[in-house]
């Protein structure tokens, strides 16, 4: 039986004030697995997060709390929420590593942020503020919702999904502003809002502003993202 390409996942910060956990929802799990890749759950808090690419064939950034705005010499917004010194230091360390190695990332929501800010992007601190509310991109923080993004036909990620537009699950209230080193636009909300960055020289290397694992359904053109990374954690086995 061939084996399957082993998936790390950035879990969420440590959460609880008697117990304290690492979560993450399942969705990210289900998608890997559907995709054809094995999850493997990183938690923050490594001192040394690099090492843990010896044990994976591709990673998946999560989505989650917002990073800390000193990161991209940003400033503090009172819709901040879920700033986590531990998860921004890991996951940054571990992004910068998976770089270099050229190991395969796949990055959604917060994990698109945090390949911006590595590469020396800046992100807008608060969508209303910056783009007005023509387009809602989250319902709340515990509640996401949907709308159209146009997708670039001649990028990576255009020639996975086949399609000039696409209706995608959204849940964030920042987004990139200034683009990082070598990073170009690919896919934009209504309203502008980057919604998919890549580096055309690095094809291994997808990030998206949505959230493909919440909408796996059957016949969802979001289960080829799943699918194509997975096969590119494949090629380092």
């Amino acid at each position: 039986m061939p084996q399957r390409p082993r998936i790390g996942i950035t879990t969420y910060h440590r959460e609880g004030e008697v117990r304290l956990a690492f979560s993450l929802p399942s969705a990210y799990v289900d998608a890997v697995r559907v995709g054809g890749g094995m999850p493997l759950l990183l938690p923050p808090g490594e001192t040394r997060p690099a090492v843990m690419l010896d044990y994976v064939d591709g990673l998946v950034f999560g989505g989650g709390g917002d990073l800390d705005p000193a990161h991209f010499e940003g400033e503090s917004h009172d819709t901040n929420y879920f700033v986590d010194p531990e998860r921004d230091v890991f996951e940054l360390e571990l992004m910068r590593a998976a770089l270099e190695r050229r190991t395969p990332v796949l990055a959604i929501c917060r994990g698109m942020q945090v390949l911006n800010v590595v590469r020396g992007g800046g992100l807008h601190a608060h969508l209303p503020d910056a783009l007005g509310e023509e387009v809602c991109h989250r319902e709340s923080q515990q509640a996401h919702t949907h709308h159209p993004v146009r997708l670039e036909l001649d990028s990576h990620l255009g020639r996975i999904y086949e399609a000039p537009e696409l209706d995608v699950a959204s849940w964030h209230h920042q987004a990139v502003d200034r683009l990082g080193d070598g990073l170009r636009a690919v896919a934009w909300a209504p309203d502008g809002a980057v919604e998919a960055v890549e580096d055309p020289e690095r094809p291994e290397l997808l990030a998206v502003q949505w959230h493909p694992e919440l909408q796996l359904e059957d016949g969802s053109p979001q289960l080829r993202l799943f699918q194509a990374f997975s096969k590119a954690a494949e090629k380092r086995i």
